[in-house]
């Protein structure tokens, strides 16, 4: 659990944005691991600085931490939907930025990094060194898609908090809770450092029909009585489209019929489309149905859980 970030910092919840900012300078100064190699400790306490800052030292992130819309990880709190019912891109595409633990914008950090290693030249050429250069720090999203679109891989864009946009290769098959990273697309670098990455974290919707096992789809085919007694061919969904099923004379329920290659779809393999049958008896029963089940009652000589294994001796 991250820690308050006002206790991190050292300040009390009064404090300016400015007496934050200072407070922020002197810690990172002092802890910094270029000045600090081979510390873990002071590479800890600097990380935890750098994302105290992260939140109270933006006052939007601090109005919301305050607030308690969200938590020292810059998290929204589970009762909040900010960002679900506020931020939606374009085709349902919605985001929420999770860009907590990160480092102060990079103004600060030019100062920062000028104030450490003497670059201030205040005029005087004599005084200037070599520039500081570091990597920009990677920005986390979430990307909510279809089952379908998840199955089948895409682009989708989503569109950021400052207005600009990012486009996702989606590949297929991504699942539910991973992350795909787009190099080059987080913050910028200091310097002439590298940009950072943005992590997009997938989450999948739930489907009405097909669920997913592995790289194989399931789902529940309901069939009639006579379906499942004289058999037929039913209309079956899949992943590419509508296909014809053949269900065999005698059928029961929850039997599992399998359409080879009709899963997800991947470069060196792809799964099955898994129908399980599920026999369903018309309500109210139709006269000549019940009067044929009578008849075969009457008639039949077959005891269908004769060996099965919950039948008392």
């Amino acid at each position: 659990m991250a820690k308050d970030p006002y206790k991190t910092l050292g300040v009390g919840k009064t404090a300016s944005q400015d007496e934050i900012r200072k407070a922020y300078r002197r810690l990172a100064k002092k802890l910094h691991p270029d000045l600090n190699p081979d510390d873990s400790a002071s590479a800890d306490q600097f990380k935890e600085v750098s994302a105290a800052y992260a939140i109270i030292g933006d006052e939007e992130k601090r109005k919301r931490f305050d607030k308690g819309e969200i938590d020292a990880d810059g998290q929204e709190r589970p009762e909040q939907h900010f960002y679900r019912d506020h931020a939606q891109g374009p085709g349902g595409a919605r985001y929420y930025n999770t860009q907590s633990g990160g480092f102060a914008s990079e103004e600060d950090l030019s100062d920062i990094f000028a104030d450490l290693f003497g670059r201030r030249s205040n005029g005087d050429a004599r005084q200037q060194r070599p520039e500081f250069h570091m990597r920009g720090q990677d920005a986390r999203y979430a990307l909510a898609i279809d089952f379908l679109e998840a199955a089948k891989g895409g682009k989708k864009r989503i569109t950021l908090p400052h207005g600009e946009t990012l486009d996702v290769a989606v590949p297929p098959g991504v699942r539910d809770g991973q992350t795909i990273r787009l190099k080059g697309k987080g913050g910028a670098g200091i310097g002439n450092g590298p940009a950072g990455d943005a992590l997009i974290e997938i989450s999948v919707k739930p489907h009405p029909v097909f669920t997913r096992a592995g790289d194989d789809i399931h789902l529940t085919l309901p069939i009639s009585l006579d379906e499942a007694v004289l058999g037929g061919k039913v209309d079956v969904p899949t992943l590419a489209g509508t296909v014809k099923l053949t269900i065999p004379a005698g059928a029961s329920s929850g039997q599992v019929l399998r359409l080879k290659g009709k899963g997800i779809a991947r470069k060196t393999r792809k799964g099955d489309l898994l129908v399980e049958l599920k026999i369903i008896t018309p309500k109210p029963v139709p006269p000549e149905v019940r009067a044929a089940m009578e008849k075969w009652r009457a008639t039949s000589h077959t005891d269908i859980r004769a060996n099965w294994p919950g039948r008392s001796s």
